[in-house]
Protein backbone atom coordinates (compact mmCIF):
# COMPACT_ATOMS: atom_id res chain seq x y z
CA UNK A 1 0.00 0.00 0.00
CA UNK A 2 1.84 3.27 -1.44
CA UNK A 3 0.47 6.35 0.81
CA UNK A 4 0.76 9.91 -0.43
CA UNK A 5 2.03 11.92 2.38
CA UNK A 6 0.26 15.23 3.22
CA UNK A 7 3.73 17.11 2.89
CA UNK A 8 4.63 16.27 -0.42
CA UNK A 9 3.61 19.39 -2.77
CA UNK A 10 5.22 21.23 0.11
CA UNK A 11 8.75 19.61 0.10
CA UNK A 12 8.22 19.72 -3.67
CA UNK A 13 7.67 23.67 -3.78
CA UNK A 14 10.70 23.76 -1.39
CA UNK A 15 13.11 22.66 -3.52
CA UNK A 16 12.24 25.52 -5.63
CA UNK A 17 13.28 27.70 -3.47
CA UNK A 18 15.47 26.85 -0.54
CA UNK A 19 19.28 25.48 -1.49
CA UNK A 20 18.10 22.93 1.42
CA UNK A 21 15.21 21.39 2.78
CA UNK A 22 15.22 20.28 6.18
CA UNK A 23 12.12 17.43 6.89
CA UNK A 24 11.78 16.54 10.49
CA UNK A 25 10.12 14.34 12.54
CA UNK A 26 10.21 11.13 14.46
CA UNK A 27 12.14 8.09 13.68
CA UNK A 28 10.05 5.75 11.73
CA UNK A 29 7.88 8.26 10.37
CA UNK A 30 8.74 7.74 6.82
CA UNK A 31 11.15 10.60 6.04
CA UNK A 32 13.86 8.59 4.00
CA UNK A 33 11.36 6.67 1.96
CA UNK A 34 9.47 10.06 1.52
CA UNK A 35 13.12 11.73 0.13
CA UNK A 36 13.85 8.81 -2.24
CA UNK A 37 10.47 8.83 -4.01
CA UNK A 38 10.54 12.51 -4.37
CA UNK A 39 14.41 11.98 -5.89
CA UNK A 40 13.60 8.94 -7.71
CA UNK A 41 13.86 9.91 -11.20
CA UNK A 42 16.86 12.26 -10.33
CA UNK A 43 20.37 11.83 -9.82
CA UNK A 44 21.03 12.39 -6.05
CA UNK A 45 23.70 11.14 -3.65
CA UNK A 46 22.23 9.75 0.02
CA UNK A 47 24.55 9.39 3.19
CA UNK A 48 23.18 7.99 6.46
CA UNK A 49 25.21 9.84 8.84
CA UNK A 50 24.25 7.61 11.75
CA UNK A 51 26.78 5.31 10.04
CA UNK A 52 29.80 5.78 10.21
CA UNK A 53 31.63 5.18 7.28
CA UNK A 54 29.08 7.89 6.08
CA UNK A 55 30.42 10.17 8.74
CA UNK A 56 34.24 9.45 7.70
CA UNK A 57 33.95 10.60 4.13
CA UNK A 58 32.54 13.99 5.71
CA UNK A 59 36.00 14.54 7.48
CA UNK A 60 36.67 17.46 4.86
CA UNK A 61 33.10 18.15 4.13
CA UNK A 62 34.07 21.15 1.36
CA UNK A 63 36.29 18.57 -0.63
CA UNK A 64 34.06 15.52 -0.30
CA UNK A 65 30.13 17.08 -1.45
CA UNK A 66 32.37 19.29 -4.33
CA UNK A 67 33.20 15.91 -6.15
CA UNK A 68 28.75 16.04 -6.37
CA UNK A 69 28.24 19.63 -7.24
CA UNK A 70 25.83 18.68 -9.51
CA UNK A 71 23.28 15.93 -7.16
CA UNK A 72 21.33 16.82 -4.73
CA UNK A 73 22.35 15.33 -1.60
CA UNK A 74 20.56 13.57 1.05
CA UNK A 75 21.74 13.47 4.71
CA UNK A 76 19.78 11.48 6.96
CA UNK A 77 19.90 11.38 10.74
CA UNK A 78 22.09 15.06 10.73
CA UNK A 79 21.13 15.05 14.53
CA UNK A 80 24.14 12.57 14.27
CA UNK A 81 26.51 15.31 13.17
CA UNK A 82 25.86 18.63 13.95
CA UNK A 83 29.02 19.95 12.94
CA UNK A 84 27.76 19.62 9.07
CA UNK A 85 25.34 22.62 9.14
CA UNK A 86 28.65 25.25 9.56
CA UNK A 87 30.36 23.51 6.71
CA UNK A 88 26.92 23.64 4.67
CA UNK A 89 26.64 26.94 5.65
CA UNK A 90 29.87 27.92 3.50
CA UNK A 91 29.13 25.78 0.21
CA UNK A 92 25.51 26.85 0.15
CA UNK A 93 27.32 30.46 -0.07
CA UNK A 94 29.55 29.53 -2.60
CA UNK A 95 27.39 28.54 -5.20
CA UNK A 96 23.30 28.86 -4.12
CA UNK A 97 21.03 26.64 -6.33
CA UNK A 98 17.61 25.35 -4.78
CA UNK A 99 17.49 21.91 -4.13
CA UNK A 100 20.71 21.70 -3.38
CA UNK A 101 20.88 19.51 0.13
CA UNK A 102 17.73 17.78 1.38
CA UNK A 103 18.57 16.95 5.41
CA UNK A 104 16.30 14.61 7.45
CA UNK A 105 16.09 14.93 10.97
CA UNK A 106 14.75 13.05 14.24
CA UNK A 107 15.20 15.65 16.46
CA UNK A 108 13.97 19.48 16.49
CA UNK A 109 16.69 22.28 15.41
CA UNK A 110 16.71 23.57 18.84
CA UNK A 111 18.35 19.70 19.88
CA UNK A 112 20.56 19.56 16.88
CA UNK A 113 23.10 21.93 18.13
CA UNK A 114 23.98 25.28 16.01
CA UNK A 115 21.50 23.86 13.04
CA UNK A 116 18.94 26.96 13.45
CA UNK A 117 21.78 29.78 13.05
CA UNK A 118 24.06 28.15 11.33
CA UNK A 119 21.42 28.27 8.09
CA UNK A 120 19.16 30.77 8.62
CA UNK A 121 17.67 32.10 5.78
CA UNK A 122 19.12 28.90 4.12
CA UNK A 123 17.32 26.14 4.76
CA UNK A 124 13.35 25.73 4.94
CA UNK A 125 12.11 23.31 7.74
CA UNK A 126 8.85 20.76 7.22
CA UNK A 127 7.79 18.14 9.67
CA UNK A 128 6.55 14.81 8.63
CA UNK A 129 4.46 13.22 11.23
CA UNK A 130 3.34 9.67 11.37
CA UNK A 131 0.18 8.88 8.96
CA UNK A 132 -2.61 11.11 9.44
CA UNK A 133 -6.84 11.27 8.85
CA UNK A 134 -5.34 13.04 5.12
CA UNK A 135 -3.37 10.20 4.23
CA UNK A 136 -5.47 6.94 5.48
CA UNK A 137 -9.21 6.16 5.34
CA UNK A 138 -9.24 3.91 8.31
CA UNK A 139 -10.00 6.16 11.57
CA UNK A 140 -10.22 2.82 13.76
CA UNK A 141 -7.15 0.97 12.72
CA UNK A 142 -5.53 4.33 12.88
CA UNK A 143 -6.40 5.35 16.00
CA UNK A 144 -5.17 1.58 17.45
CA UNK A 145 -2.48 1.28 15.94
CA UNK A 146 -1.01 4.72 15.56
CA UNK A 147 0.78 6.13 12.43
CA UNK A 148 3.97 5.04 11.96
CA UNK A 149 3.92 3.03 8.77
CA UNK A 150 5.04 -0.09 9.50
CA UNK A 151 2.99 -0.13 12.38
CA UNK A 152 -0.48 1.13 10.51
CA UNK A 153 0.72 -1.02 7.53
CA UNK A 154 1.46 -4.53 9.33
CA UNK A 155 -0.01 -7.37 8.13
CA UNK A 156 -1.99 -8.71 11.59
CA UNK A 157 -2.87 -6.78 14.87
CA UNK A 158 0.09 -8.81 16.53
CA UNK A 159 2.56 -7.57 14.02
CA UNK A 160 1.93 -4.03 14.73
CA UNK A 161 1.88 -4.67 18.25
CA UNK A 162 5.32 -6.23 18.24
CA UNK A 163 6.99 -3.73 16.06
CA UNK A 164 5.19 -1.16 18.46
CA UNK A 165 7.10 -2.77 21.47
CA UNK A 166 10.37 -3.09 19.48
CA UNK A 167 10.54 0.34 18.58
CA UNK A 168 9.65 1.73 22.52
CA UNK A 169 12.09 -0.74 23.43
CA UNK A 170 14.74 -0.12 21.23
CA UNK A 171 14.10 3.78 21.66
CA UNK A 172 14.45 4.04 25.50
CA UNK A 173 17.52 1.83 25.28
CA UNK A 174 19.08 3.44 22.41
CA UNK A 175 18.40 6.06 20.61
CA UNK A 176 17.44 8.65 23.43
CA UNK A 177 21.25 7.98 24.25
CA UNK A 178 22.26 8.66 20.37
CA UNK A 179 20.28 11.55 20.39
CA UNK A 180 22.02 13.37 23.52
CA UNK A 181 19.65 12.91 26.99
CA UNK A 182 21.74 10.53 29.23
CA UNK A 183 19.87 8.85 31.70
CA UNK A 184 19.31 5.08 32.79
CA UNK A 185 16.92 3.06 30.57
CA UNK A 186 15.20 1.91 33.67
CA UNK A 187 14.72 5.21 34.67
CA UNK A 188 13.15 6.21 31.14
CA UNK A 189 10.98 3.26 31.04
CA UNK A 190 9.18 4.07 33.70
CA UNK A 191 9.12 7.27 32.85
CA UNK A 192 7.38 6.75 30.02
CA UNK A 193 4.96 4.34 31.84
CA UNK A 194 3.83 7.56 34.24
CA UNK A 195 3.51 9.25 31.09
CA UNK A 196 1.00 6.96 29.31
CA UNK A 197 -0.65 6.75 32.43
CA UNK A 198 -1.09 10.32 32.91
CA UNK A 199 -2.16 10.94 29.37
CA UNK A 200 -3.57 14.46 28.88
CA UNK A 201 -3.41 15.36 32.39
CA UNK A 202 -2.74 18.87 33.39
CA UNK A 203 1.60 18.50 33.91
CA UNK A 204 2.77 18.31 37.64
CA UNK A 205 6.08 18.09 37.45
CA UNK A 206 6.53 17.98 41.15
CA UNK A 207 4.72 15.28 41.19
CA UNK A 208 6.45 13.31 38.56
CA UNK A 209 9.89 14.04 39.91
CA UNK A 210 8.50 12.44 43.60
CA UNK A 211 7.54 9.15 41.60
CA UNK A 212 10.74 9.06 39.44
CA UNK A 213 12.99 9.94 42.41
CA UNK A 214 14.47 13.10 40.69
CA UNK A 215 13.86 17.13 40.70
CA UNK A 216 11.45 18.72 39.27
CA UNK A 217 14.37 20.30 36.64
CA UNK A 218 15.09 16.71 35.62
CA UNK A 219 11.41 16.06 34.52
CA UNK A 220 11.47 19.47 32.91
CA UNK A 221 14.75 18.62 30.98
CA UNK A 222 12.98 15.36 29.82
CA UNK A 223 9.91 16.37 28.46
CA UNK A 224 11.79 19.27 26.88
CA UNK A 225 13.95 16.84 25.07
CA UNK A 226 11.11 14.07 23.95
CA UNK A 227 8.73 17.24 23.42
CA UNK A 228 12.00 18.07 21.27
CA UNK A 229 12.17 14.74 19.56
CA UNK A 230 8.46 14.55 18.61
CA UNK A 231 7.70 11.75 20.84
CA UNK A 232 5.83 14.12 23.57
CA UNK A 233 2.93 17.27 22.58
CA UNK A 234 2.69 19.72 25.46
CA UNK A 235 -0.14 21.40 25.10
CA UNK A 236 -0.15 24.95 26.44
CA UNK A 237 -3.02 27.04 28.14
CA UNK A 238 -4.60 29.70 26.02
CA UNK A 239 -3.69 33.02 27.57
CA UNK A 240 -5.25 36.53 27.52
CA UNK A 241 -5.63 39.58 30.01
CA UNK A 242 -9.41 38.59 30.74
CA UNK A 243 -11.00 39.13 34.43
CA UNK A 244 -10.70 35.18 35.77
CA UNK A 245 -7.87 32.93 37.11
CA UNK A 246 -6.76 30.67 34.41
CA UNK A 247 -4.66 27.32 34.64
CA UNK A 248 -1.34 27.58 33.46
CA UNK A 249 0.02 24.59 33.88
CA UNK A 250 0.60 22.87 30.06
CA UNK A 251 -1.52 19.60 29.45
CA UNK A 252 0.96 16.39 28.24
CA UNK A 253 -0.03 13.85 25.70
CA UNK A 254 2.20 10.66 24.28
CA UNK A 255 1.90 11.97 20.24
CA UNK A 256 1.61 8.69 18.56
CA UNK A 257 -1.80 6.50 20.12
CA UNK A 258 -0.30 3.54 18.95
CA UNK A 259 3.18 3.93 21.39
CA UNK A 260 0.35 4.98 24.00
CA UNK A 261 -1.30 1.57 24.09
CA UNK A 262 1.15 -0.51 23.47
CA UNK A 263 2.91 0.74 27.11
CA UNK A 264 -1.09 0.41 28.40
CA UNK A 265 -1.26 -3.32 26.71
CA UNK A 266 -4.05 -2.33 24.50
CA UNK A 267 -4.24 -4.54 21.56
CA UNK A 268 -7.16 -4.65 19.96
CA UNK A 269 -10.55 -2.49 19.30
CA UNK A 270 -12.33 -3.93 22.25
CA UNK A 271 -9.83 -3.78 25.46
CA UNK A 272 -9.15 -0.02 23.96
CA UNK A 273 -13.12 0.61 24.29
CA UNK A 274 -13.09 -1.00 27.80
CA UNK A 275 -10.03 0.16 29.10
CA UNK A 276 -10.39 3.07 31.71
CA UNK A 277 -7.78 5.61 29.41
CA UNK A 278 -9.81 5.39 26.25
CA UNK A 279 -11.31 9.39 26.96
CA UNK A 280 -7.72 10.23 27.36
CA UNK A 281 -6.75 7.89 24.62
CA UNK A 282 -9.25 9.30 22.44
CA UNK A 283 -8.77 13.14 23.21
CA UNK A 284 -4.97 12.83 22.69
CA UNK A 285 -5.38 10.97 19.07
CA UNK A 286 -7.81 13.93 18.04
CA UNK A 287 -5.93 16.48 19.12
CA UNK A 288 -2.74 15.17 17.12
CA UNK A 289 -4.76 14.64 14.02
CA UNK A 290 -6.09 18.09 14.16
CA UNK A 291 -3.01 19.93 14.88
CA UNK A 292 -0.83 18.07 12.14
CA UNK A 293 -3.96 18.73 9.78
CA UNK A 294 -3.56 22.08 10.53
CA UNK A 295 -2.40 25.04 8.18
CA UNK A 296 1.11 26.59 9.52
CA UNK A 297 -0.12 29.87 10.82
CA UNK A 298 -2.81 28.42 13.03
CA UNK A 299 -1.71 28.35 17.09
CA UNK A 300 -3.33 25.27 19.46
CA UNK A 301 -4.10 25.35 22.78
CA UNK A 302 -6.05 24.35 25.77
CA UNK A 303 -8.22 27.03 27.80
CA UNK A 304 -9.40 26.09 31.19
CA UNK A 305 -10.20 28.55 34.34
CA UNK A 306 -9.86 27.97 38.11
CA UNK A 307 -13.57 27.83 38.45
CA UNK A 308 -13.47 24.56 35.93
CA UNK A 309 -14.73 26.07 32.48
CA UNK A 310 -12.72 24.33 30.25
CA UNK A 311 -12.32 23.45 26.26
CA UNK A 312 -9.86 20.83 25.33
CA UNK A 313 -8.66 22.77 22.01
CA UNK A 314 -8.40 26.45 21.19
CA UNK A 315 -7.31 26.96 17.42
CA UNK A 316 -5.95 30.56 17.25
CA UNK A 317 -5.20 32.63 14.12
CA UNK A 318 -4.24 36.09 13.87
CA UNK A 319 -4.52 36.27 17.59
CA UNK A 320 -8.22 35.51 16.63
CA UNK A 321 -9.68 32.27 17.82
CA UNK A 322 -11.06 30.52 15.03
CA UNK A 323 -12.38 27.42 16.60
CA UNK A 324 -12.85 26.09 20.68
CA UNK A 325 -13.46 22.47 19.99
CA UNK A 326 -14.68 19.81 22.84
CA UNK A 327 -13.73 16.03 22.21
CA UNK A 328 -16.30 13.29 23.02
CA UNK A 329 -16.15 10.07 22.46
CA UNK A 330 -19.71 9.22 21.84
CA UNK A 331 -21.84 9.73 18.55
CA UNK A 332 -24.28 12.16 19.89
CA UNK A 333 -22.08 14.55 22.75
CA UNK A 334 -23.72 17.11 24.80
CA UNK A 335 -22.90 21.03 25.01
CA UNK A 336 -21.63 21.54 28.07
CA UNK A 337 -22.36 24.73 30.37
CA UNK A 338 -18.23 24.94 30.43
CA UNK A 339 -17.79 24.84 26.86
CA UNK A 340 -20.21 27.93 26.51
CA UNK A 341 -18.19 29.97 28.98
CA UNK A 342 -14.62 29.28 27.30
CA UNK A 343 -16.35 30.06 23.89
CA UNK A 344 -17.64 33.43 25.35
CA UNK A 345 -14.19 34.11 27.19
CA UNK A 346 -12.01 33.54 23.86
CA UNK A 347 -14.44 35.25 21.80
CA UNK A 348 -14.30 32.21 19.38
CA UNK A 349 -15.81 32.36 16.31
CA UNK A 350 -17.28 28.47 16.19
CA UNK A 351 -17.31 25.64 18.23
CA UNK A 352 -17.14 22.28 17.59
CA UNK A 353 -18.13 19.09 19.57
CA UNK A 354 -16.04 16.46 17.97
CA UNK A 355 -17.70 12.55 18.62
CA UNK A 356 -17.25 9.45 16.92
CA UNK A 357 -20.48 9.48 14.79
CA UNK A 358 -20.86 9.39 11.49
CA UNK A 359 -23.25 12.82 11.10
CA UNK A 360 -22.66 16.70 11.08
CA UNK A 361 -25.23 19.00 12.30
CA UNK A 362 -25.79 22.60 14.01
CA UNK A 363 -26.52 22.40 17.78
CA UNK A 364 -26.49 26.23 17.75
CA UNK A 365 -26.11 29.31 15.33
CA UNK A 366 -22.44 28.49 16.20
CA UNK A 367 -21.91 25.16 17.87
CA UNK A 368 -21.61 22.69 15.36
CA UNK A 369 -21.91 18.51 16.10
CA UNK A 370 -19.48 16.37 13.93
CA UNK A 371 -16.82 13.60 13.78
CA UNK A 372 -13.27 13.45 13.19
CA UNK A 373 -12.80 12.48 9.54
CA UNK A 374 -15.13 15.61 8.63
CA UNK A 375 -13.61 17.76 10.64
CA UNK A 376 -10.12 17.22 9.33
CA UNK A 377 -10.74 16.85 5.43
CA UNK A 378 -13.66 19.52 5.27
CA UNK A 379 -13.85 21.46 8.15
CA UNK A 380 -10.45 22.56 9.10
CA UNK A 381 -8.83 23.80 5.56
CA UNK A 382 -12.04 25.92 5.80
CA UNK A 383 -11.13 27.89 8.71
Amino acid sequence: MEVKRHILFAFEEYLEIFPATGILGPRQAGKTTLAKQVMANTDYLYLDLESLTDREKLKDPAFFLSQFADKCVILDEVQFMPEIFAALRGIIDAGRKPGRFILLGSASPDIIRGSAESLAGRIGYLQLTPFTLMEVDDMWRLWLRGGFPLSYLAATTRASSLWRKSFIETYIQRDLGLLGLQTSVQLMDRFWRILSTAQGNLLNAESLGRSLDVSRSTIMRYLDFLEGAFMLRVLRPWFRNINKRLVKSPKVYLRDSGLLHNLLNINTKDALLNHISVGASWEGFVIEQIVNCAADDINAWFYRTQQGAECDLILERNNMVVAAIEIKLGSSPKVSKGFRISMEDTRAKQGFLIGNGKATYKMEEHITITYLEHFVKEILPAL
